[in-house]
């Protein structure tokens, strides 16, 4: 299968999968239900954190969507469904953390998730980040996009110390604080070097 992302000035990604193409965007408040929605079987198998829906609503403009062409099988009607997200949480000046990746299951294996973190890994690029960090079972996936296996938290005792005053829960995995570790029990530690 060929991924292509074609980016304009002023329009979405446009990225051609194997079941027909589909369209990764910024997310909209009007997304945030289908983002929980995709989000939640995840979040049942502690694959995913959950949130409540003003988390949602609050990182809304952190989050890009994949919005489907055509339906996964022939006949279906899934033009114009979200199947797809994931976020870009900037932590420091060049530190970012890839988060709440998740594909509609009819849809995995099919280039989503790639073009996914491709358009988030070109928005860090945009923004100026060097860094990516991400908290994942997906070792394998994350690794064919050039993330490597890290130990501990890959910053300074000053930016440390101030990241500690952030009351996001994802900022606390990565600090591996102990109130979230019931969260990131099994989960691998990666982080992409960017250039």
């Amino acid at each position: 299968m060929r991924t292509v992302l074609r980016v304009g000035a002023r329009s979405p990604y446009r990225v051609a999968v194997a079941s027909g193409d589909l369209r990764i965007r910024p997310a909209r408040p009007a997304d945030v239900r289908a983002i929980g929605t995709l989000v939640s079987p995840y979040a049942t198998e502690r694959i995913l954190l959950a949130k409540e829906w003003v988390g949602y609503y609050e990182a809304v403009q952190e989050f890009m969507v994949a919005e489907a062409a055509t339906g996964p099988v022939a006949g279906s009607d899934d033009a114009g469904q979200v199947i797809g997200c994931g976020a870009l949480h900037v932590m420091w000046q060049d530190l970012a953390e890839i988060r709440t990746l998740a594909v509609d299951r009819a849809w995995r294996s099919r280039g989503v998730g790639h073009a996914l973190l491709t358009a988030l890994i070109d928005r860090a690029r945009e923004l100026g980040l060097r860094r990516l960090f991400c908290l994942t079972f997906e070792v394998d996936f994350f690794s064919a996009h050039g993330f490597t296996v890290i130990e501990g938290t890959p910053v300074p005792p000053d930016v440390y110390a101030e990241l500690l005053r952030s009351h996001d829960d994802g900022v606390a995995e990565f600090l591996d604080l102990a109130r979230v570790k019931p969260n990131t029990l099994g989960n691998t530690r990666m982080l992409l070097e960017l250039d």
